[in-house]
């Protein structure tokens, strides 16, 4: 068999074996195959679409080229979360440390920006001296001796979806289904979890364009999880304007630093003890979600997982006192520019999607794999959708590295934030979860 063969058979809508998607990626991890006929088999792929036992396939596949964290040895449950996207969404920073002062191991595997969503890596790098590339045996004894462990996807961990995941991000083929089903699940399944929790993004600023598509992406992965003996619960929350105030790197941990200090926006507290408490009782701490809650929530008021977040961060190599004084430790943007209304009415929209894409115009996210991420960069957001304004009211600030990021920043909020005089509904924050129960309306 040969890469091309395959290329021509996806392209004209066939499917491929078990066989040979092993085939394709080990391919890949070993560096055999060119990129551009990679990204041929991606954007087919895309357009053709992956049967669900092809999604396994991959999945198994792409699992199959790495090594497994090792932490069966552990006496208590071992929990990741993990989101589809979103833009200001710093869920993840709070929740491992969250998670982990509340007694359930958190071995969390991360990303970095995919397309015009932010990555978890990007914005712990923000932080001094941060090591995101342990090995998994760094890792597993982090894990042992802390709780909880914040890493990329290193050479161990499923390579050849390490290497997809860059070169979808650059070649327009982020948005598809069994691509995002079998990229996320080939990473967290190598994490040797008793149990799951995603974040499903619906609305503007997710990757997939309606909520159909979004519930049959949880579907897959609940039924990926189910293959393995991992039960997953997926959470599917809006995404039409950005969670939180803060979009950017450094600006978002200083963000998620105020909800670990029992503050910050209403919103991601919201998501993130919802997300919390479905751990907890995968993690087998809790049996109930109000329990759950009230444990989440003492540990918050108490400190406790502020000073979790503190020793993740020095065991890590970053610089603690981030916990402390964020504006002193974090990068800051050499320009902040008001964003103002230009006349009276009703915020109607904040479009996540644009933002996002924003944010990587200002330089926070990456146009090719090479691209370095300014860290200082991003937006500061002062509204939502349904709020009245009046002409001159800052709706926003641009953080920019100079004139011509202000430049840029003004155009991007002057397309996301539409003002108009019309009554605004704003979508609930949770609108379901799924199980392998079924499908239950939050």
């Amino acid at each position: 068999m040969t890469l091309r063969d395959l290329i021509v058979r996806k392209r004209d809508g066939g499917a491929l074996s078990v066989d040979e998607w092993a085939f394709f990626a080990r391919g890949v991890a070993t560096g055999k195959f060119p990129d551009y006929q990679v990204a041929a088999l991606l954007m087919a792929a895309f357009l053709r679409g992956l049967t669900p036992a092809e999604t396994v396939a991959l999945t198994d596949a792409m699992l199959k080229t790495g090594r497994t964290l090792k932490l069966d040895h552990l006496k208590v449950g071992r929990v990741d979360k993990h989101s589809t996207g979103g833009v200001g969404d710093k869920v993840s920073l709070v929740l491992a440390p969250l998670v982990a002062a509340c007694g359930v191991a958190v071995p969390m595997v991360s990303g970095r920006g995919l397309g015009h969503t932010g990555g978890t890596l990007d914005k712990l790098e923000s932080i001094p001296g941060f090591n995101t590339r342990l090995s998994l045996a760094e890792a597993a004894k982090q894990v042992e001796r802390i709780g909880c462990v914040m890493i990329g996807q290193s050479a161990e961990i499923a390579p050849a979806d390490r290497k997809l995941y860059a070169m979808r991000d650059v070649t327009g083929t982020v948005a598809a289904m069994p691509l995002i089903a079998a990229s996320i699940m080939s990473k967290k399944l190598a994490e040797g979890l008793t149990g799951l929790v995603l974040d499903v993004k619906t609305g503007i600023g997710a990757f997939l364009p309606s909520h159909d598509e979004e519930l049959a992406l949880a579907k897959q992965m609940v039924a990926i999880g189910e293959h393995y003996g991992c039960p997953v619960v997926v959470i599917m929350s809006n995404m039409d304007f950005p969670l939180g105030r803060e979009c950017g790197n450094g600006n978002e941990v200083a963000e998620s630093i105020a909800a670990l200090k029992d503050g910050g926006p209403a919103d991601l507290r919201e998501l993130t003890l919802r997300l919390g408490a479905e751990m907890l009782i995968l993690g087998g701490v809790e049996t109930e979600i109000g329990a759950a809650t009230g444990r989440l929530e003492r540990a918050l008021a108490s400190g406790a997982a502020l000073e979790k977040f503190r020793e993740l961060v020095a065991a890590q190599g970053g610089d603690p006192s981030v916990c402390d004084a964020p504006e002193r430790v974090l990068a800051q943007p050499v320009r902040r520019q008001p964003y103002r209304a230009l006349r009276d009415g009703i915020v109607q929209c904040v479009n996540a999607l644009v933002v996002g894409r924003g944010i990587t115009a200002l330089g926070g996210g990456r146009e090719t794999m090479e691209d370095v991420v300014d860290h200082s960069v991003g937006f500061t957001l002062e509204t939502i959708p349904g709020t009245r304004v009046k002409r001159g009211d800052v709706l926003a600030t641009i953080l920019a590295k100079d004139d011509d990021g202000v430049g840029v920043g003004n155009a991007v909020l002057h397309e996301a934030i539409v003002i108009g005089d019309a009554p605004v509904t704003l979508p609930p924050l949770i609108s379901h979860r799924v199980t392998a129960a079924g499908v239950e309306r939050l």
